[in-house]
């Protein structure tokens, strides 16, 4: 027979308490993040935008697309869709507007054509042949517009389609939830 004495009673008594005192403070931990964590935005980490600033972003995509927070907070949800390729796209047409270099809008031009327009591109984005078709034309020598018509479908499909699920999404709510700060 197993018999314990008084010195192993003793031991199992000490693990317990430090089972006990693990666990408490684990549960502290877990409070205390779970507490700073509404401070921040649930995806990105940055600081939560203000609450003023997350209602507005129900006012229109255009809104939503002025602001960091917006965007960031929309791809995420693009992402959940598997459609994340349309917001990037629309940034990166953004940034194509501003190159002024000829040499650097040829490349950058083919970047983005490799990336996002060209049939079975890594991130092909959802537009008709005819719009590929001329985006593929104008590859030899890029303008500033090239991409033009396929922005406006990928903003239009946006808008119509993934806009608005995203306002009722669980991603949208979590932004529009009170910090502990206030």
């Amino acid at each position: 027979m197993f018999c314990l004495n008084v010195n192993h009673w003793n031991i199992i008594i000490i693990i317990i308490i430090i089972i006990i005192i693990i666990t408490n403070i684990r549960f502290i931990i877990n409070n205390k993040q779970l507490r700073v964590s509404r401070l921040f935005c649930c995806f990105c980490r940055a600081p939560k935008p203000p609450n003023d600033e997350v209602v507005s972003l129900r006012q229109s995509l255009k809104k939503l697309l002025e602001c960091t927070t917006g965007q960031l907070a929309f791809r995420e949800f693009l992402k959940t869709e598997y459609s994340e390729e349309n917001i990037l796209f629309w940034l990166v047409c953004e940034e194509y507007k501003t190159i002024t270099s000829n040499t650097e809008m040829a490349e950058a031009a083919k970047r983005i054509y490799t990336e996002f327009v060209q049939v079975d591109a890594p991130r092909q984005i959802n537009i008709d042949c005819e719009t590929r078709q001329e985006i593929t034309n104008s590859m030899s020598q890029p303008t500033v517009s090239c991409f033009d018509k396929a922005q406006r479908v990928i903003y239009k499909l946006m808008k119509k389609d993934s806009y608005p699920r995203f306002l009722q999404s669980e991603i949208y709510q979590a932004l529009l939830e009170p910090s502990d700060a206030s």
